[in-house]
């Protein structure tokens, strides 16, 4: 083939029995190795779909088993699966980093029927600023700056309202009998999560919490005298390794139809999310 490719046979091998089979009746899948070579290089190179290089098959195909399989939850257990595989050789790092970050939305990716909205949010997670359509997402990365939850929201949306969402994305199975494990170690995030409601959330379940408190935070405290009560811990050496979750945001902007998004559906940009994700934790 002339069209670079980035799923070499060794990711292959680790991705290949994680995707459905054929059906017992009907029509067989077209090739499964194909289709996710097609939809990684149209999200890579954030070309039009009717741009799909003739070596990589139909883009119907491609387009059509992406939004089928982001519509009953397929990519999410790929994922899922993918993150189970690894913890089981104790690669993932449950020092989890929690942030955001907004990408612009082009101008085709607003104007999406109402037919089609269904299971979408109401908004498609576009947002009106005065820079334009954007979406934003929200990411919880292990200290290996790999993904492990992903969210998205409106642009304009803030980071503190996504947090719960993004905490219950982190779902990593057992091996063998016990519930899935959903609680990091340690949770390290900006002071725009510096909330009562996160820190009693992460409190109530056990989790350490390292948040930097804002300036006007610190201030009421010290208003309120002795009725202010102690400040709240926080490790600013451990605050260090919050750099997981930027090179992790970083990664994932490589692609460049995720870094400007051009999809009407929200389901279709958070299916190519974690295609991208896939792709990048079968790598670490």
């Amino acid at each position: 083939m002339s069209v670079r490719l980035v799923i070499t046979d060794a990711m292959w091998g680790r991705i290949e029995p994680l995707l459905p089979s054929d059906p017992v009746r009907g029509r067989r899948w077209a090739d499964h190795r194909r289709t996710l070579e097609a939809i990684a290089w149209k999200y890579r190179t954030c070309s039009p779909w009717r741009d799909l290089p003739p070596e990589l098959g139909s883009f119907q195909t491609a387009h059509k088993r992406l939004i089928r399989w982001a519509v009953d939850g397929t990519w999410e257990r790929i994922l899922t699966a993918a993150l189970t595989a690894v913890d089981e050789d104790n690669d993932v790092g449950w020092t989890v980093s929690v942030d955001s970050t907004a990408c612009r939305a082009h101008q085709h990716s607003a104007g999406a029927r109402n037919a089609m909205r269904r299971p979408e949010p109401e908004d498609h997670a576009l947002g009106r600023s005065r820079g334009g359509l954007s979406t934003k997402i929200h990411l919880a990365s292990d200290s290996r700056a790999c993904p492990l939850g992903i969210h998205v929201t409106a642009g304009q949306a803030g980071d503190a309202p996504a947090f719960e969402a993004v905490m219950a994305r982190i779902r990593i199975l057992r091996s063998g009998l016990g519930r899935p494990r959903t609680r990091p170690a340690t949770i390290l995030a900006d002071r725009a999560y510096s909330s009562r409601a996160i820190r009693g959330h992460l409190r109530r379940r056990g989790i350490r919490a390292v948040i930097p408190q804002p300036a006007d935070q610190i201030g009421h405290r010290l208003r309120k005298g002795r009725a202010g009560g102690r400040p709240p811990g926080f490790d600013a050496e451990k605050y260090k390794e919050r750099n997981a979750v930027e090179r992790c945001i970083a990664r994932l902007k490589q692609w460049r139809g995720l870094a400007l998004r051009t999809d009407k559906l929200a389901i279709a940009y958070q299916a190519a999310l974690h295609v991208a994700s896939i792709s990048i934790r079968v790598r670490c």
